[in-house]
């Protein structure tokens, strides 16, 4: 056990690293061609490879976790964005369109690197029958790495109003090239190597909970990126007035917040739920449609709502909190430690296809029809969400009705 919880630690701490860095890559890039004067989809734009090199890279990171060891692709995702982060220290002529989205690329597959290898090095560090501990570790993971991430969203802005974008590359480079030589040296744990090679076919031969549970993840997380990405911080300083300070410093607060939730769920939950399930996914997927409903009608009538805005969006940070926590015990408890690396690799390729989308209809919506596009589309994407959720098996491991049958027509 303690030296299960030695890799567990480091595992976190070069997580928390890479967040760190991931946050404030996202402001430093938003703010300042935003401040350059791109519009709201030209923004969205910058990060379209980010979320397309992330849905390519979930796909076959779990395929090269389970053949060469998570510990490798948790290596090779720092030092790859070591190499993204420098690709920003150049001259201001050098940033083109197409050079900021190729540095962006490199640094998507980096940031899906590490997250799978994170997530997936758990699921090999806990028991099979202690399910209460495996939620908990997740939950602290979880929370902690996006609380970090809003601290990342704080200091991207503080960092661009200080220094400048170039020395603020610098510096976030330094500070995974740390965390990048300390992996190295104390993580040589061939974690979730699979004993018999993955076969390619393996990549999408998933159970129907995995498949399922897979595509709410994308749904989800696009419901949140479709305001998140490019409509709310465009609102907040266009619409609202509010400088980068202001505006950073919400959009921080807001993913710390949500961190902090998501490392209480199983407190939380546990107050109906000894470890949570189907039902309690499709339960807040539903409540997320409401809020957001609810938020969008308001602003429909009043695009000056700043109070409606702000504070409503704090209830659904609560609420989307709980329903990604649920997500990331769920996909650990629908699998098995063999195949663990690939089925969280499909599940997370899911997950960056909802934040390709969020993105680009965030920026799209938000210069079409404004915040409140943005609002309704989220509403309309957590319906579908909380839609597919109900199919979810209401215990984790129970397969669902179509396997039972299949199974029992076998014997």
């Amino acid at each position: 056990m303690q030296q299960q919880f030695k890799e567990y630690a480091i595992v976190t701490a070069a997580y928390w690293a890479f967040t760190l860095t991931d946050g404030a890559l996202r402001m430093l890039v938003l703010f300042h061609f935003h401040q350059l004067g791109y519009s709201a989809l030209a923004v969205a734009a910058l990060f379209i490879f980010y979320e397309v090199f992330g849905v390519i890279t979930n796909l076959f990171g779990g395929w090269l976790g389970a053949r060469f060891g998570l510990n490798r692709t948790l290596h090779a995702g720092l030092v790859l964005q070591v190499i993204a982060l420098g690709m920003m220290v150049v001259p201001s002529a050098w940033l083109s369109v197409t050079y900021v989205m190729l540095a962006q690329a490199g640094s998507g597959i980096a940031k899906d690197l590490t997250k799978m290898s994170a997530k997936s090095s758990i699921k090999m560090l806990v028991a099979e029958d202690a399910q209460s501990t495996l939620f908990k570790w997740v939950a602290i993971l979880t929370g902690s790495k996006n609380a970090l991430k809003g601290v990342g969203f704080f200091l991207g802005s503080l960092l661009l109003s200080t220094i400048g974008f170039r020395s603020a590359f610098a510096v976030l480079a330094s500070l995974i090239a740390v965390a990048a030589i300390g992996t190295f040296s104390f993580l040589q744990h061939d974690l979730g190597r699979s004993k018999a090679k993955p076969k390619w076919q393996q990549l999408f031969a998933k159970s129907r909970a995995i498949n399922l549970l897979s595509a709410a993840r994308c749904f989800l997380f696009a419901a949140r990126d479709v305001w998140f990405v490019v409509g709310l911080p465009v609102f907040l300083s266009e619409v609202l007035g509010w400088s980068f300070w202001q505006a950073g410093g919400y959009l921080a607060l807001w993913v710390i917040g949500y961190g902090l939730i998501q490392a209480l769920a199983p407190a939380i939950t546990r107050r109906w739920q000894a470890t949570p399930n189907g039902w309690a996914a499709t339960i807040l997927a539903g409540l997320l449609m409401l809020i957001m409903a609810a938020i969008a009608s308001v602003v429909q009538i009043n695009q000056q709502s700043a109070i409606v805005v702000v504070v409503g969006l704090i209830g659904f940070g609560f609420i989307f909190a709980l329903n990604s926590a649920v997500h990331s015990y769920l996909i650990l408890a629908y699998t098995d430690q063999a195949d663990v690396a690939l089925n969280v690799g499909f599940y997370y390729m899911a997950n960056a296809l909802g934040r390709l989308l969020g993105t680009i209809l965030s920026g799209l919506l938000y210069q079409s029809y404004g915040l409140a596009g943005c609002l309704w589309a989220a509403a309309l994407l957590s319906a579908i969400t909380a839609v597919i959720s109900l199919s979810l098996p209401r215990v984790p491991n129970q397969p669902l009705l179509g396997e039972q049958q299949a199974k029992a027509s076998s014997i």
